[in-house]
């Protein structure tokens, strides 16, 4: 029954009403549009007999997908995605309403896995119904992609240790004495096989050990990644829809308590991939693949290209870039399950110039869980970025060449 509803949805998905454009500044004219997007819903990572297992004597819920491959409903979240891009594309005159686009004016681009092949899949199929927009990837599926794989490509002892003391230093910004406690009550930790054999047996007295190996992922061992897969399972249950005596055995009763188990999950997340120093290394490719397609083949690339990876993906390049602090609302993920950030290339006929827009785009955590439909009068969320070497106005608006400028210099 479960799956007969999804697959209605999907079915219903592409014949949603068109609505009212987002207002924009007179005489301005969308360009081009890159959308760097993360996988949508999928199911926890660990498996049997890993982390979650191993961290308490409660019995997890069942999944209907293989841990990290995307759910039906995370397919269904993505063709309404999809469908409101196409929605405010039209808007905009990017795209003509009820035509299938040129085939050079729409390049699609995801990691060789399941989660993020599917994710843009199911994109394509809400943007383009019934059209043959193919999505690109490697042959050899279930590997990572060089463009997607967040790994230190540099493999000299010194900046593996300068990557470490980068991470060290920035878990030091979050304190998680709370959320631990908070998770240990939880998942009942003091009982888990995990524990057996410690004395004392506790998340917020253990220590974090830090690694940056050479074509390696940044890595953690220790509480903060046991404390980022719990927390994780928990948040997916949500979003999945699982009855709320299921969503982490019923335990999670108040926004403060999401807000404090987030911060384990932000903090495993900032540590490894947002110091500057990891962050400027492992994103160098799409850092370079950006800074082709949006500033060095501008009048030959593709009027709308899509790249579906990972939250590692999103948040190393956000620091990368240099782009300014930034707080989604209605969000408790800082990188959110199906977010994209939308680089968006304008020209302003009036003043005969070029600028640059960019904005997170992401489904709240109640679109998520309640599977709302998206158009433009029922939208997804938006947040304007802004990168510090190129201010925007009061609009969100920057020009181009201090736009050009950052990605040159972030692709050295």
């Amino acid at each position: 029954m479960k799956k007969l509803f999804w697959l209605r949805a999907l079915a219903i998905a592409t014949a949603l009403p068109a609505a009212m454009a987002q207002t924009v500044p007179q005489g301005y004219q969308l360009q081009q549009v890159l959308i760097m997007s993360r996988h949508n819903l999928r199911a926890p990572l660990a498996n049997n007999g890993s982390v979650l297992e191993q961290s308490t004597p409660n019995k997890w819920p069942e999944w209907d997908v293989p841990g990290g491959e995307l759910t039906t409903k995370g397919g269904v979240l993505e063709v309404y995605m999809g469908h409101y891009m196409r929605e405010w594309l039209v808007a905009q005159n990017l795209l003509t309403a009820g035509e299938c686009p040129t085939p050079e004016s729409v390049y699609a681009w995801a990691n060789s896995l399941q989660r993020t092949v599917a994710t843009a899949q199911f994109f394509i199929n809400g943007a383009f119904p019934g059209c043959d927009v193919p999505v690109h990837h490697q042959e050899k599926m279930g590997t990572m992609d060089p463009l997607f794989n967040p790994v230190i490509t540099d493999e000299s002892a010194a900046f593996s240790q300068q990557a470490v003391k980068a991470m060290e230093t920035q878990r030091q910004h979050y304190s998680l004495d709370e959320s631990y406690k908070l998770l240990e009550k939880i998942t009942r930790y003091q009982q888990s096989p995990a524990c057996k054999e410690k004395q004392p047996c506790s998340l917020a007295q253990g220590s974090d050990t830090f690694s940056a190996k050479y074509q390696q992922e940044p890595g953690v061992s220790g509480p903060l990644k046991v404390g980022n897969s719990l927390v994780d399972a928990f948040t997916l249950q949500y979003y999945e829809g699982f009855p709320m005596d299921q969503v982490a055995w019923g335990e999670i009763k108040t926004d403060q308590q999401w807000r404090l188990l987030s911060k384990l999950k932000n903090s495993y997340q900032d540590s490894l991939f947002t110091s500057a120093d990891v962050a400027r290394n492992v994103a160098k490719p799409l850092v370079k693949y950006i800074d082709k397609t949006l500033v060095e083949e501008v009048g030959q690339a593709p009027k709308i290209t899509l790249l579906v990876g990972h939250d590692s993906n999103i948040a190393s390049l956000l620091t990368a870039l240099d782009f300014e602090p930034y707080k989604l609302h209605d969000q408790y993920e800082r990188t959110p399950i199906g977010g994209k950030i939308v680089f968006q290339r304008w020209h302003d006929t009036a003043g005969n110039r070029d600028l640059m827009k960019i904005e997170y785009v992401y489904q709240s955590s109640e679109q998520l869980r309640r599977t709302e439909a998206l158009t433009l009068k029922s939208p997804a969320q938006r947040v304007t970025l802004a990168l510090k070497g190129c201010p925007v106005d009061g609009q969100g608006f920057c020009p181009i060449d201090k736009f050009n400028a950052v990605m040159r210099d972030a692709a050295k």
